[in-house]
């Protein structure tokens, strides 16, 4: 995953729990893109200060996500609805291009919708 990425998600699901000073250094660096001196000069501090707050909450953001998990289990649910949507796009498909009757595609259709309906329950999981 991209750093930036990974930041701003870290960001979305830990952000409130930093202090507004790191917060304030935080979005300049990753969401403005400033530069150290930039963001120094802005909040009147040194940049070997911004340096060690940028740091210590980048390391506070991976610290929470170690114990919480909750941006490992948003991206698996992610995956899990992306994957369930690409199963329902070719049951579509299948259904337009073959439609109901009885047999081997009427067969097809019910395992297929059985397994959709596991993987919805391993979704609840993650979630909870």
């Amino acid at each position: 995953m991209d750093p930036i990425v990974r930041k701003t998600l870290l960001y979305d699901f830990y952000g409130e729990l930093l202090t507004e000073h790191q917060k304030t250094v935080f979005e300049s660096s990753v969401f403005q893109d400033l530069s150290y001196s930039e963001i120094a000069g802005e909040l009147k501090i040194s940049r070997q200060a911004v340096y060690d707050l940028l740091h210590r909450s980048e390391k506070l953001l991976e610290d929470y996500e170690k114990k919480l998990g909750l941006v490992e289990r948003f991206l698996a649910a992610r995956e899990s609805f992306r994957a369930l949507s690409h199963e329902i796009d070719t049951l579509t498909e299948l259904l337009r291009t073959e439609g109901i009757t009885e047999g081997t595609t009427h067969e097809i259709l019910r395992e297929r919708l059985q397994e959709l309906k596991d993987r919805t329950v391993s979704i609840q999981e993650l979630l909870v």
